[in-house]
């Protein structure tokens, strides 16, 4: 890939994942690797990483997973393994279809899980960090009742218009995915903080005060487990989506980790 910033879809199983690319090509820099939430995908991030790009000096590499956004489409619903599936079979056929050497994981909600989980995984290449942001790495209650009202919400509002103008036909597929599988009574106990152990690289730990998915417990496992450094970065005034709801105060707690992890401050 070249510094020109580019998009258009990696071939991985048979099957094609949109991705988008921002500055220096991965011969030149370290890579920043965007890692969607549940019922994100590369549009749904906007501006933020061509801007935490601009910022660090960095690549940046921002993909949709098999069945959002453009991606192809996947035939069965999510199985309750889908972040440890993503995490140790998809995405590092991802950074090889890419061509990332080196790589800063930035993940939100699933994909800080998805990122902490390859991270500690022992199978990682050219990790240089994880920015894990509003990631769960256990179920609570206050993540069930959100996912409940969230459902209530598909069904009677017009959220399901608004999903369906950036993931198109996958738009069913991608909620009831992600829903089924968090509501589901084999679900209640699932827990990965078995990985948090092998994280050995710097992490940045970061979610916002308000979140209606997960309590700051999840920050406190997170920080505690990790093997390497840890950060925390608690957002004022926000929720689930620190990127989206307080973009300016993420973008500068993010440079800020990755200015430290660069001069070696």
């Amino acid at each position: 890939m070249d510094a020109d910033p580019r998009s258009g879809f990696l071939e991985i199983d048979g099957s094609r994942l949109e991705y988008r690319w921002v500055g220096p090509g991965p011969a030149k820099a370290v890579t920043l690797v965007f890692l969607h939430e549940g019922l994100g995908c590369v549009d749904l991030w906007r501006d933020f990483p061509d801007r935490l790009a601009e910022r660090t000096g960095l690549g940046a590499l921002v993909y949709s997973r098999p069945g959002y956004g453009r991606s192809d489409p996947v035939p069965e619903l999510l199985g309750l393994d889908y972040h440890r599936t993503e995490a140790l079979d998809m995405l590092p056929k991802v950074l090889e279809a890419a061509g990332v050497r080196r790589a800063i994981l930035v993940g939100t909600s699933d994909g800080g899980t998805i990122s902490l989980i390859y991270a500690g995984s022992g199978q990682a290449k050219g990790m240089e960090a994880v920015i894990s942001m509003a990631a769960h790495v256990f179920n609570e209650e206050v993540t069930i009742r959100g996912i409940k009202e969230a459902r209530t919400a598909y069904q009677t509002s017009n959220v399901r218009d608004k999903l369906a103008r950036y993931h198109g036909d996958n738009v069913d597929w991608a909620f009831w995915s992600w829903c089924n599988v968090w509501l589901s009574p084999e679900f209640r106990n699932w827990n990965v903080e078995r990985y948090l152990s092998g994280v050995t690289v710097p992490v940045l730990v970061l979610q916002g005060a308000d979140d209606h998915y997960g309590t700051l417990a999840q920050v406190d496992a997170i920080a505690a487990q990790v093997s390497g450094p840890a950060e925390k970065a608690i957002i004022s005034n926000c929720g689930h989506s620190p990127y989206l709801e307080q973009p300016g105060d993420t973008l500068e707690a993010m440079a800020g980790f990755i200015d430290r992890l660069i001069t070696g401050a």
